[in-house]
């Protein structure tokens, strides 16, 4: 395995208070993925999507403090990781591809897999690729099944390829950071520290194409790049069967009416419904920690079958 570990560099003060946790740093494919490593117990990986970085989980981390031990990255692009410079050095399978490596590399015996927005087909990636037992999953707020045909995509992701216009949008206006309190169910739950904690990795405009290649990234077609993925984590999640969760606000604008197909394709999962919006575990991250800990405590798969048999 040639993934290899040192220290992870040191947060402005003002970071710092919010996320004392220990970190680390991994070299992957010759990219430096920075990550939280912290506590001991039953592993959780811990997964964040678009604009976000490990910082938009402090709140959970906190949580789960003294019960596992959490593994929650900056995916190549975000927070601390690098950021390669071109949309198209960004993808799907790129991202799964790292995230598996360091998870493995990590030498767990089980862990539970825990994705919000992109996060979530990431994680699952990982568990349909990786050597490591996945114990369970807990899916917020994201999209992890074979989509829909025909395709069908948002205004959101609509606007990220239009020509020129989404380059000086999400490059010189660092968007969509400026306007993450709108798909909250409770505005005030990302305010002015929230934001510029979410900017801080983004300082440099030549660093902003992680957000803009992850907007992209949502396939419109068989021939996007991220079809056969998505399609291959979605088939591995459907046949999953272990333990799972579905943490969902349905005041998200962009995903809150996806929680209705997840629920029919994933039947046993169990469901924590809540006015929440897109960023739950800033809005309601009480919610999205006893999910955690309900995955962590049932049976799994291979637990029900020894009662079974």
């Amino acid at each position: 395995m040639d993934v290899t570990f040192d220290g992870a560099p040191a947060l402005p003060s003002w970071l710092e208070a919010a996320m004392p946790f220990e970190r680390r740093m991994a070299h992957v494919e010759g990219q430096r993925i920075h990550f939280v490593d912290h506590g001991s117990g039953p592993a959780v990986l811990l997964l964040h999507g678009n604009p976000t970085w490990s910082y938009v989980w402090r709140k959970v981390i906190a949580r789960l403090e003294g019960h596992v031990r959490v593994i929650a990255p900056d995916l190549l692009g975000f927070g601390l990781s690098d950021k390669p410079l071109r949309v198209r050095e960004h993808s799907l399978d790129r991202h799964v591809r790292l995230m598996g490596k360091l998870v493995d590399a990590l030498e767990l015996p089980d862990i539970t897999l825990v994705g919000q927005d992109w996060g979530g087909p990431v994680a699952a990636g990982v568990g349909a690729r990786s050597r490591t037992r996945v114990h369970g999953l807990v899916f917020a707020n994201t999209a992890v099944l074979r989509p829909k045909r025909p395709f069908r995509t948002k205004a959101f992701h609509r606007l990220a390829r239009v020509p020129l216009a989404s380059d000086v949008l999400f490059r010189l206006g660092n968007f969509p950071i400026p306007f993450l309190d709108y798909v909250q169910g409770d505005r005030s739950t990302i305010g002015t520290q929230e934001k510029r904690a979410y900017r801080w990795p983004f300082e440099r405009v030549r660093d902003r194409a992680g957000p803009l290649a992850l907007a992209r990234m949502v396939p419109n077609a068989e021939t996007h790049p991220s079809t056969p993925t998505i399609d291959e984590v979605g088939a591995w999640v459907e046949g999953f069967m272990g333990p799972s969760a579905l943490v969902w606000g349905t005041r998200d604008p962009i995903l809150g009416r996806a929680l209705t197909r997840h629920i029919e394709l994933l039947p046993d999962a169990k469901v924590y419904e809540s006015n929440a919006g897109h960023f739950l575990q800033e809005e309601v991250p009480d919610l999205v920690t006893g999910a955690i800990r309900g995955v962590l405590d049932a049976p799994s798969a291979s637990a029900k079958s020894a009662v079974n048999s």
